[in-house]
C-alpha cells in the first residue's frame, strides 16, 4: 500500500482520485463517457443540418428577415420553455432516460421546417423542434456533469467538443448535397439517421447507472492558491458549493447564466445568419455560404478539445475573460470584413474563443447546484438564443445585417467583463490580491 500511495501522490492532481482505468469501475465510466460523446455529437449533426438550410427554407416561406427572426425564435423559445421541466424530469427518471427520449424527438422533430410555406407555420414547427433541443441538452449536461464529478476531471469541454464535431460533420454534409437535394429530402435522411443513432447509442446508456463521486480526500486533496491569492485565482482552487453560503450560489449560478447568455446568443447568431451575411453582403455562392458555420464549428471543436488543457492551466475565470476577449475581436472582423475569406477567418476566431464559454459556465453551475443549477444556467443561456433570431432581424432591417452581427462581438465583450467580476462574487465581494 506505501507504494500504491507513492504513485499516487506523483500524479497530476487533475488525475487523483480518478477510477483506475483498468478497473471495471474505470471501464464502466469510459464506456459511459463515449456513449454520452456519441449523443453529444448527435445533438451537433441534426441541429447543424437545419441550420444549413434555413436560406432554402426562408425563399421557401417568402419571409423577410425580421418575419425569420420571429420564426427561428421558436426554436429558443421552445427551448427555454422545457428546460425548467426538464429538470423535473430528470430528478424523476434520470439524466440517462431523458436524454435517449428527447434524442427520439430530436431527431424526428427535424422533417418538420421544410414542410412549412409561411413564417407563422415556421415558427409554430420551430417551438418543438425547439423544445426537444433544449431539453436534450438540459439533460446531457447533467449526464455528464455527474461523470465529471465521478472522474474528477475538467472533462465537460470534450464532450462540448463533440456537439461541434457533429456541428461541423452536418454542416459539411449539407454543403454537399445542398445543390442536389431538397430541404425535405435532406433533413428526413437526418432524421432517419438520428434514430438509428438514439437506438443504437439509447441502449448502451439505459443500461449504464448513474456514476457517484468516488470516496476520497476531497477537498483536502484540491491545489491550494499561492499564499495571498484567493482560492478561485489559481487553476482549479474554485470554491466549492460547500464552502459557499446558499445565497451566494444562487447568485453565483444566476451570474454563470448571464455569462453563458451573452455567448449564447453569439453561437445561435453564427447558426441562423452566418450563412445569410455570406450569400447576401458579400456575395457568396450556396456551397460557399453554407460552410461559414462549418469553419465556425470546426474552430469550436479544436477550441473544446483543447478545453481540458486549458482549464488546468488557466482556471474557469480565467478562461472565461480570455475567450469572450477572443469572440469579440473575431466577430468584429467576421461583421465589418469586406471579403469572404476575412469574414471566414473572423467566424473560427469568434468560434475559438467562444469555444468553453458555455461549457465552462453550465458545469460550473452543475458544480454548485446538480440538475437544478444545469436547468437554471441553461435556461439563461438559452435565453440569449431567445432574444438573438428576432434582434438580429430588427436590427437587419433598420440597419444592415453587418451592423446586426456586430452585436455578437458586443455580448462576448460584456461576458469577459462579467467573468472578471465574477471573482468577487465567489469571494463575497472581497477583491482579488497578489
Amino acid at each position: 500500500m506505501p507504494t500504491l500511495n507513492k504513485i499516487r501522490a506523483a500524479l497530476p492532481r487533475s488525475l487523483r482520485g480518478t477510477r483506475t482505468p483498468g478497473s471495471p469501475a474505470g471501464a464502466q465510466l469510459a464506456r459511459l463517457r463515449t456513449v454520452l460523446t456519441i449523443f453529444f455529437a448527435l445533438d451537433g449533426f441534426v441541429f447543424a443540418g437545419w441550420v444549413v438550410r434555413i436560406p432554402d427554407i426562408k425563399d421557401q416561406t417568402g419571409a423577410s428577415p425580421s418575419a425569420l427572426g420571429l420564426a427561428l425564435l421558436g426554436v429558443s423559445a421552445g427551448g427555454v420553455a422545457t428546460m425548467v421541466l426538464t429538470g423535473g424530469l430528470i430528478r424523476r427518471y434520470g439524466a440517462h432516460a431523458v436524454t435517449v427520449g428527447t434524442a427520439v424527438l430530436l431527431s424526428a422533430g427535424v422533417v418538420l421546417p421544410p414542410l412549412t410555406r409561411s413564417a407563422l407555420a415556421l415558427g409554430l414547427v420551430l417551438l418543438v423542434f425547439g423544445a426537444a433541443f433544449g431539453s436534450i441538452n438540459v439533460a446531457m449536461n447533467s449526464a455528464a456533469v455527474d461523470l465529471v464529478a465521478a472522474m474528477r476531471r475538467p472533462i465537460l469541454p470534450s464532450f462540448h467538443a463533440a456537439f461541434s464535431l457533429g456541428g461541423m460533420l452536418g454542416a459539411g454534409l449539407g454543403a454537399l448535397v445542398a445543390g442536389h437535394l431538397s430541404p425535405t429530402r435532406h433533413l428526413l435522411l437526418l432524421a432517419l439517421l438520428g434514430l438509428a443513432v438514439t437506438v443504437f447509442a439509447g441502449r448502451a446508456l439505459l443500461a449504464l447507472p448513474v456514476p457517484k463521486p468516488p470516496p476520497g480526500p476531497g477537498a483536502a486533496d484540491r491545489p491550494r492558491a499561492k499564499p495571498g491569492v484567493e482560492p478561485g485565482i489559481e487553476p482549479g482552487t474554485e470554491p466549492t458549493a460547500a464552502e459557499l453560503p446558499a445565497g451566494r450560489v444562487r447568485l453565483l449560478v444566476a451570474v454563470l447564466g448571464l455569462v453563458a447568455l451573452c455567448t449564447a446568443y453569439g453561437e445561435g447568431a453564427m447558426a441562423d445568419w452566418s450563412a445569410l451575411h455570406l450569400k447576401e453582403s458579400l456575395d457568396a455562392g450556396p456551397g460557399l455560404a453554407a460552410a461559414g458555420y462549418s469553419v465556425f464549428a470546426l474552430a469550436m471543436t479544436a477550441g473544446r478539445l483543447s478545453g481540458t488543457a486549458l482549464l488546468l492551466r488557466l482556471g474557469q475565470n480565467r478562461a472565461l475573460v480570455a475567450g469572450g476577449a477572443t469572440a469579440c475581436v473575431g466577430m468584429l472582423l467576421g461583421s465589418f470584413s469586406p471579403s469572404v475569406w476575412g469574414a471566414l477567418a473572423g467566424f473560427a476566431l469568434t468560434g475559438l474563443g467562444l469555444a468553453n464559454i458555455f461549457p465552462i459556465a453550465i458545469g460550473r453551475a452543475g458544480e454548485l447546484a446538480g440538475p437544478n443549477g444545469v436547468a437554471a444556467a441553461s435556461t439563461l443561456g438559452y435565453g440569449g438564443m431567445l432574444l438573438g433570431p428576432p434582434a438580429i432581424g430588427f436590427l437587419a432591417d433598420w440597419f444592415s445585417l453587418r451592423a446586426a452581427l456586430s452585436t455578437v462581438a458586443l455580448l462576448a465583450g460584456a461576458a469577459s467583463v462579467i467573468a472578471y467580476a465574477m471573482q468577487a462574487v465567489q469571494h463575497g465581494g472581497r477583491p482579488r490580491r497578489g
